[in-house]
């Protein structure tokens, strides 16, 4: 049923008071527990909670759940968007239509479900400016994403765990809290049909404690996907079982946020949310609500700020204040609030609480290339064609498969390049590459079956080679210039701005190029970047003009040691320099594992909830 149909009205008053298990017996026969209407705060009227967490997003959500667990404790979650299956419909549920709203180009925003962030120009990439899709919902980026689910590597956690001084964000202690967040369903070889056969470990799941978040294969194995694990399999690549068990050099199927019953999207609203609406009477949602600054008394947080349709309102925080904005907002939030770098405080005549340098610093991203061909296999560019269009609604509809259950791929492959493509590498380019740990890929090699960034325009069939540049040493950053959230933060990435990144690059599309070969169903000349394009300096020139963000931002509210004067938060999330807040969502990564980055933001999210509640233990 469409969730919209769902909301209850709200009843409030004596009258609800003196008919409590009327109403309970009555919703209980409805299979549910409670009125939808009692878990929303009511706007423009202070209140005070134990704990305010500020974002309902990825991260958010997950924390807000697990202490809502525990009825002595109050929460309430401030976000400015609301409920995207409403405010966003089919886009936001159905898999195949993930891409939509979500390209870099400025004019592809939907204000509803997107906070509208545009970079700065970025001068390595021709001054572009591009669109950084950044979700502004209940759910965040996990209700705007493109699904995938998958774990870094056990070299990347331990980096970070050095890097932050604590032995517990080891792959192996961590790996109880990526657990901890899912709910495994086994591939459906059945509705998948023939050629299939899946590779995974079940030991990375919990099969006795399942969480609320859906993650399993998808229903539909393109026929595409065939040629290209052929592919992998004849350039050397080796197939890893499930890329949930600490290794990613290789290739495999990755697993996906998806509920396979419905095959629609399972985001931390559709999980954590939904359970807690269900099970939790002390949980408050202030939807369509924007946090203005945390209020402090002295250096410790005593609230938050906020306003709704702007009537501004306090929400008092009895025990702390969670930022869980993402990369952008989080920073954001601290420096309005006085926390961050004293220069940039003072040039805006905000008074500074905590002089924190590394606010809005070590920007991380995956910048991805793209190489289009056509193919002679079906592929999903046939879903222009109306009466293809049509039967894959009905598959969808009455299977849960077909394409429109696909995200376009079912396998990624990561590797370290081979020596062929090194061999102009300068020194100082092998040198930050050999900084990596041994088991951290310097691509992701990502084969779609449809044409991603390249138009078309007829019948033919296209596919295309994405590759995210994941052992990158660019940094970006952001900063402020208004002392009001309601002004998007100044974003630069800086995508390419090291010569390191820049070869890493060139030597991609090369690679790139032999792997599309491999796949051997291309048709006629390259379509992207074209068979002219030969040169260094092509080639180079080709990335600038079409590089675009793969939207794995982290990083700008560190994590690390009380003596690296770019820290901002500590291992458990706290702030430094003051009490009672912290920073849960992906800006606290001190590192960017490759791959996708949703199953790290809901592995950290399960780690500091757990954090938090110690410390009121």
């Amino acid at each position: 049923m469409l969730f919209s149909q769902s909301f209850a009205t709200i009843v409030t008053g004596a009258w609800l008071a003196s008919s409590t298990n009327a109403l309970a017996n009555y919703w209980t026969s409805r299979g549910q527990t409670r009125l939808l209407g009692s878990s929303f705060g009511v706007p423009a009227t202070n209140a005070s909670f134990d704990y305010i967490i500020i974002g309902g997003g990825t991260a958010g959500l997950t924390v807000a759940k697990r202490l809502a667990e525990d009825a002595s404790i109050s929460v309430a979650i401030v976000e400015a968007g609301s409920f995207y299956e409403i405010d966003n419909g089919n886009e936001s549920q159905i898999p195949a239509q993930d891409v939509m709203w979500s390209s870099s180009m400025t004019a592809d925003i939907q204000p509803l479900v997107d906070w509208g962030l545009v970079t700065q120009p970025q001068q390595q990439i021709g001054d572009r400016r591009l669109h950084y899709t950044a979700g502004k919902c209940l759910g965040g980026s996990s209700g705007r994403n493109y699904m995938a689910y998958h774990r870094g590597t056990t070299g990347a956690y331990q980096q970070w765990a050095d890097r932050v001084g604590d032995a517990s964000y080891s792959f192996e202690n961590l790996l109880p809290y990526f657990k901890k967040s899912v709910n495994f369903t086994p591939p459906n070889e059945l509705k998948r049909g023939p050629g299939s056969v899946v590779a995974y470990d079940p030991t990375a799941f919990s099969s006795t404690q399942p969480g609320p978040l859906e993650v399993s294969y998808s229903n539909d194995w393109l026929p595409f996907s065939t040629f290209v694990r052929d592919g992998f399999s004849k350039l050397g690549l080796a197939e890893i079982p499930g890329l949930n068990s600490g290794r990613l050099l290789g290739f495999g199927e990755f697993t996906w946020t998806v509920d396979p019953r419905s095959a629609t999207r399972s985001s931390s609203e559709t999980s954590f949310l939904q359970q807690a609406i269900e099970n939790s009477s002390t949980l408050n949602i202030y939807q369509r609500t924007y946090a203005k600054r945390i209020q402090f008394s002295e250096k410790t947080a005593k609230g938050v700020l906020v306003a709704t349709e702007s009537k501004e309102y306090l929400l008092s925080a009895r025990k702390e204040v969670v930022v869980s904005a993402g990369v952008f907002r989080s920073p954001q939030m601290l420096m309005v609030s006085g926390i961050g770098p004293k220069a940039t405080l003072d040039s805006l005549k905000i008074p500074v609480i905590s002089d924190l340098p590394g606010v809005g610093q070590n920007f991380h991203d995956q910048p991805v290339l793209d190489l289009a061909y056509r193919v002679n296999v079906t592929t999903l560019s046939q879903l222009a064609n109306p009466e293809v269009a049509e039967k894959a609604y009905i598959d969808y509809i009455t299977n849960q498969t077909g394409p429109l259950q696909s995200a376009g791929t079912n396998l990624i492959g990561w590797e370290k390049l081979p020596e062929l493509y090194r061999k102009n590498f300068t020194e100082n380019t092998t040198s930050d590459l050999a900084a990596f740990p041994t088991d951290w890929p310097e691509l992701e090699l990502l084969p779609v079956a449809s044409s991603v960034t390249t138009p078309t325009t007829d019948s033919a069939n296209y596919a295309s080679l994405q590759i995210a540049l994941v052992a990158n040493t660019s940094r970006g950053n952001v900063t402020i210039v208004s002392n009001d959230t309601s002004v998007n933060p100044q974003i630069s990435p800086n995508w390419l701005s090291s010569t390191t990144d820049q070869q890493l690059a060139v030597a991609a599309v090369r690679r790139g190029r032999q792997v599309a070969a491999s796949w051997g169903i291309t048709v006629g000349p390259e379509v992207a970047p074209g068979p002219s394009v030969q040169t260094d300096a092509e080639l180079l020139q080709y990335v600038r003009q079409t590089v675009e963000p793969i939207y794995h931002a982290a990083g700008t509210c560190a994590m690390g040691k009380k003596d690296d004067p770019n820290a901002v938060v500590d291992s458990k999330g706290r702030v430094l320099g003051v009490e009672g807040v912290r920073v849960i969502d992906a800006s606290a990564f001190p590192v960017l594992p490759p791959g996708h980055i949703q199953a790290s933001v809901y592995m950290l999210a399960e780690k500091l909830a757990d954090a938090l509640k110690d410390s009121v233990a």
